[in-house]
């Protein structure tokens, strides 16, 4: 009785506070403090996760703002699963690829990097988009400094092995640059997800990547970037879509008919860890996988095969 008059406490202040927006930056503060103090065995428990899901709606309603911050290799069940997509295809054949909010290329590199490894045979076309000439630029001379680790704040290496840095990379007096059969095929392009030109500029991709940036944006900028995507995707092609709002990509997936791809689909979810610890405290946190769920299937795919009717 005392844990469900806390929950009915919890759920009114929050709903006092989501009206009162000069509020809600002390009610996320509060409320941060209290959760990260819940031991890990008590965060599971079903009654805490709904306070962790009430959280996050508050959370989510705070302004948001893009992020540079990045890995190499950060999700690797994903870079697995587009590897055994791209296996199927004949030999010599083209792939088509693009990827948007392409950022400082630690995304781009790490990709090539895993289709090169597995399919040396393929020519391999990269479509690498991204709307700040600042960080595309960063991209493209595909040079990493320590420096440049304080600049998007974190160290985008830490998630590689040594034998994987040495295969990408050429270092030298502290800089390593990408090797230059991994440059190689890339189409650089300012632009901004939202346009409904933009397909005329890129032409239909076989995969489609738009990971870790539709989080940042509001929830309806986010649905319409999506929708538009949709039409860069080839008849029965790929669309990653990671590092967004699960409502809006349940919501547009399931609209436009999407087939979510369930292979690896758990390990997808839990393989970016950082993602998954900030949630519920920041608008970017990714909720627990939950299989009870009747939509489950829909809600957490992070890949899908589009188009498959025209």
């Amino acid at each position: 009785m005392l844990a469900e008059n806390q929950a009915h406490s919890v759920a009114s202040m929050a709903t006092f506070l989501m009206r009162r927006r000069s509020a809600l930056g002390v009610y996320i503060r509060l409320n941060t403090w209290l959760w990260t103090r819940f031991p890990s065995r008590l965060r599971r428990t079903k009654l805490i996760l709904g306070y962790g899901t009430l959280l996050n709606r508050v959370v989510r309603r705070a302004e948001r703002r893009q992020f540079s911050g990045t890995f190499f290799f950060r999700n690797r069940p994903q870079l697995e699963l587009m590897r055994s997509l791209i296996v199927r295809k004949a030999v010599g054949a083209t792939l088509n690829l693009a990827i948007f909010g392409c950022s400082i290329g630690a995304e781009i590199y790490s990709t090539l990097s895993v289709i090169r490894a597995a399919r040396p045979d393929l020519d391999v076309r990269v479509w690498a988009v991204d709307n700040s000439a600042e960080v595309l630029n960063i991209a493209r001379e595909a040079i990493y400094t320590n420096g440049l680790c304080d600049l998007v704040g974190s160290s985008i290496f830490e998630r590689m092995t040594e034998r994987e840095f040495d295969e990408l990379f050429e270092k030298d007096n502290g800089v390593a640059r990408v090797r230059p059969s991994f440059r190689e095929g890339i189409s650089w392009h300012l632009g901004d997800v939202g346009d409904p030109d933009l397909v005329r500029t890129t032409g239909r991709q076989d995969i489609v990547v738009a990971c870790n940036f539709l989080c940042h944006m509001k929830p309806a900028e986010a649905e319409n970037c999506l929708r538009n995507l949709a039409h860069i995707v080839k008849r029965g092609g790929y669309l990653f879509v990671t590092g967004v709002d699960l409502d809006v990509r349940a919501k547009v997936a399931g609209e436009l008919g999407w087939r979510p791809l369930l292979d690896l689909v758990e390990e997808i979810h839990e393989g970016d860890p950082s993602v998954r610890r900030d949630w519920p405290c920041k608008w970017w946190g990714l909720e627990p996988l939950d299989k009870s769920r009747a939509d489950w299937k829909m809600r957490y795919a992070a890949a899908f095969r589009l188009n498959e009717d025209g």
